[in-house]
């Protein structure tokens, strides 16, 4: 299969089996593409926590309508947008590049670092927490096309209490949002939805060339 079929494959499980589970060796690859996925500056301002424990799982569960793919699914992809000390990850950052990359200018480095701290200190609190929230979808959207490259299923949701689960999990007091989630496994051969056509404009609708 090439990726346009791959992708034509996906669609969003709506019954997980409960009795597959998505191996080590596929988890890291899934982990792998999502560590390599763009964002803005490249600062990565997220952690992806992965919920293997079933009673957690059954307590957010409770916080998500009760959809039952937060605990049928093999792995539940959590993406958590940082809220506070915005500026010692730019500074993380930039040590990161050096630490990383040979024969750099560290004073230009830092002037870099300087101005991104200067253009996030610029926005206010609203708009920095919709910044923030908008590059854990871009890191969803490698799970997704990951998932879909070996043919493994994943649903991704925003139908959540966000608040319960930054209190479940403990985020507020580590600085961090529960922004989207994405149940992770095998589909169920019970589940209709997959026999569906899938539904997407059409290439003159969608796009315009100027």
């Amino acid at each position: 299969m090439d990726l346009l079929d791959k992708l034509n494959w996906r669609y969003a499980t709506k019954i997980f089996d409960a009795t597959k589970e998505v191996s080590n060796e596929e988890l890291n690859f899934l982990k792998e593409a999502i560590r390599l996925s763009v964002s803005s500056y490249g600062l990565q301002m997220y952690r992806v926590l992965i919920i293997e424990n079933m009673e957690i799982r059954k307590e957010l569960r409770k916080a998500s309508w009760d959809q039952a793919q937060i605990t049928d699914a093999s792995h539940l992809f959590i993406f958590c947008n940082y809220t506070v000390h915005h500026g010692q990850h730019v500074d993380n950052y930039i040590q990161r590049i050096m630490d990383t990359q040979d024969n750099l200018d560290a004073k230009g480095l830092q002037r870099y670092g300087e101005f991104i701290k200067s253009d996030l200190a610029n926005k206010t609190s609203q708009e920095l927490d919709s910044w923030a929230e908008k590059q854990t979808y871009l890191a969803l959207n490698n799970l997704i096309v990951a998932c879909a490259d070996r043919q493994i299923d994943a649903c991704p949701m925003e139908g959540f209490d966000k608040q319960a689960y930054n209190r479940i999990l403990g985020l507020d007091e580590i600085g961090l949002n529960a922004s989207v989630i994405a149940p992770v496994g095998y589909r169920s051969s019970k589940d209709e939805t997959q026999k569906r056509r899938k539904v997407r404009k059409s290439v003159q609708e969608l796009f315009e060339t100027i």
